[in-house]
């Protein structure tokens, strides 16, 4: 017997994660920074740890530059060099400000539609260094303008993830010996 409900749950489930996707969140308890300088956080940035997953699995030298559109959106460029397959890899997308662009919540998108959080949850006075959360605590990032970090900044965005409920233990520490 066929069922006539299954076309309108799929078409519903869609429409959902449709809505979903074109938000972004970030984890309960977390507070993107304010006064946020979205000028100052233009620019290169080098990707010190990163809690793994598919788009960044096997990538070394890791880095995200990111410019301004003229529509006001802000160009992501991420590259790393996939040391299993022995190459570059490239993605580009864009992102907007979730809020007024002084409070560093943003949704990025690498495919159409389909945004996630990018919430910047810690960056020094110098926008130096930065803590970042994904929309869940499977996402986190520790970025730098240089290929290290100090060990007292390092130590400060442990603590600060581990207070929000990450994982640290399970952070890749990313390797920068390579140029592109």
């Amino acid at each position: 017997m066929k069922n006539r409900y299954i076309a309108p749950v799929i078409v519903g489930a869609g429409i959902a994660l449709m809505l979903y996707s074109c938000g972004a969140t970030i984890p309960k308890g977390v507070t993107a920074v304010t006064n946020f300088d979205k000028a100052k956080y233009l620019g290169k940035w080098y990707e010190i740890a990163r809690l793994d997953y598919k788009w960044e699995k096997d990538l070394n030298n890791v880095t995200a530059e990111y410019s301004l559109n003229e529509n006001g959106t802000i160009r992501v460029d991420n590259k790393g060099y996939n040391f299993k397959k022995d190459k570059w890899e490239e993605s580009i997308g864009k992102a907007k400000f979730v809020k007024d662009d002084n409070v560093g919540m943003l949704k990025v998108s690498f495919f159409g539609p389909f945004y996630s959080g990018y919430n910047i949850v810690a960056v020094d006075e110098n926008y130096k260094y930065a803590l970042v959360a994904g929309d869940s605590l499977k996402n986190m990032w520790i970025l730098s303008r240089e290929t290290t970090i100090p060990e007292s900044v390092k130590a400060d965005f442990l603590i600060k993830a581990q207070e929000i409920g990450y994982t640290v233990t399970d952070l890749v520490w990313v390797k920068h010996d390579k140029t592109n």
